[in-house]
């Protein structure tokens, strides 16, 4: 059976690289894991940076819960491609996760997350 997919509309912190030779200068000279630690950290206020934790442990549970039977890609809101998946699924509210397309559960209620994923993969329609 195809696992199933759960895509995650949320904040997620970024960090900005540069091109592979600099990269690689600066890891060198053992500044460039610094530099990218820093941009994470920062990235997010830290009330968003709370839930995106909160986010991670949960997607870590359902990873471990599900084993190869679900795949969870976490696509941060703010990208082009998070701002047409947010128009596209009708997102006023974050973080949304969508499973295999068509079934939405607005924020971190991991039950009905579960109870969703449950649903379709014993093939019982949502």
């Amino acid at each position: 059976m195809k696992p199933i997919m759960v895509e995650v509309l949320a904040h997620a912190p970024t960090a900005y690289y540069h091109c592979l030779h600099c990269e690689f200068v600066w890891h060198g000279v053992g500044i460039g894991q610094s530099v990218h630690r820093e941009q994470l950290d920062s990235s997010l206020p830290g009330e968003l940076q709370a839930e995106y934790n909160e986010l991670v442990r949960g997607i870590r549970r359902l990873v471990e819960k599900y084993c190869g039977r679900v795949v969870v890609k976490v696509v941060d809101a703010t990208s082009l491609e998070g701002v047409w998946k947010s128009l596209k699924y009708g997102a006023r509210r974050l973080p949304v996760f969508v499973v295999d397309g068509r079934d939405r559960v607005v924020g971190l209620r991991w039950e009905e997350i579960e109870a969703v994923i449950d649903r379709r993969l014993a093939g019982v329609p949502v």
